[in-house]
């Protein structure tokens, strides 16, 4: 009896095997700690990488195909008063000529969207590491970081969804903005507010505030640290980028 009683003890317990990737991305909308605590065990980010490639690719071929990417120019001049200036003053075919490569490079950076994903994430990540690793002297690997980083990305694909959907049941191509394509923030309720208004308020977005929430609670977890202190870095580093994007926005549009 007793020597059944040791080889209990001393038998291997099975190691938990973990979230699933799908479990991950699901949980990421209801139950985010559980994803972020599983990126400790496991940095891998494949899915969410994948839908976003899926949605982005979605949502430039739905532009393409209801809107037309000379008609998503046209709108971006039209919010840009004076790019739209300096074109008027050239001769019609070196304007016509211009209009048309833009519209093209446009219709190119589009289709491109998931590889400016993995950049700016891979930028941004490696800002947000540094932050908590010498400013609240976290011990963070950046691998870590830049999964937290997209999976708090994935309401981003929610946007793509209803940008698809409203362009599919007859949105007014000509009121189409690619930069604010659905009404998620003030910013798109208020086309003629100033350059710099709109993006200010732009940044005000549920589905961009959501993604804030999910970053400061996955650093949180991640580092180690309290929500409030990852508050300070995450909320701190959206408002400077925020303010930057404004400031560029009002002298430069």
């Amino acid at each position: 009896m007793s020597n059944e009683a040791v080889i209990n003890v001393g038998a291997p317990v099975p190691a938990a095997t973990g979230l699933s990737q799908v479990e991950r991305v699901v949980d990421t909308f209801v139950a985010p700690s559980k994803t972020f605590a599983d990126i400790l065990r496991s940095a891998s980010w494949w899915l969410p990488f994948a839908l976003m490639i899926l949605t982005s690719l979605g949502f430039a071929i739905s532009v393409d195909r209801e809107v037309g990417f000379d008609r998503v120019y046209a709108n971006i001049l039209r919010e840009s008063p004076k790019a739209e200036d300096q074109l008027n003053q050239l001769a019609p075919d070196v304007r016509a000529q211009r209009i048309s490569i833009a519209s093209k490079f446009t219709k190119g950076i589009t289709f491109a969207f998931p590889i400016t994903i993995l950049l700016v994430v891979a930028i941004y990540s490696l800002i947000l590491w540094a932050a908590f690793n010498f400013g609240l002297g976290a011990t963070t690997k950046y691998s870590q970081v830049f999964a937290v980083v997209m999976y708090a990305g994935l309401p981003g694909i929610l946007l793509a969804i209803l940008v698809i959907l409203t362009l599919s049941f007859g949105s007014n191509a000509d009121a189409f903005s690619i930069s604010n394509p659905v009404g998620t923030n003030l910013a798109y309720y208020l086309p003629d507010a100033s350059p710099g208004l709109k993006a200010l308020l732009a940044r005000l977005d549920i589905l961009k505030l959501w993604t804030l929430a999910l970053e400061t609670i996955g650093m949180s977890v991640i580092a180690k640290k309290t929500i409030t202190q990852s508050a300070v870095i995450v909320v701190g580093l959206w408002a400077l980028f925020t303010l930057v994007g404004a400031g560029y926005a009002a002298m430069f549009s």
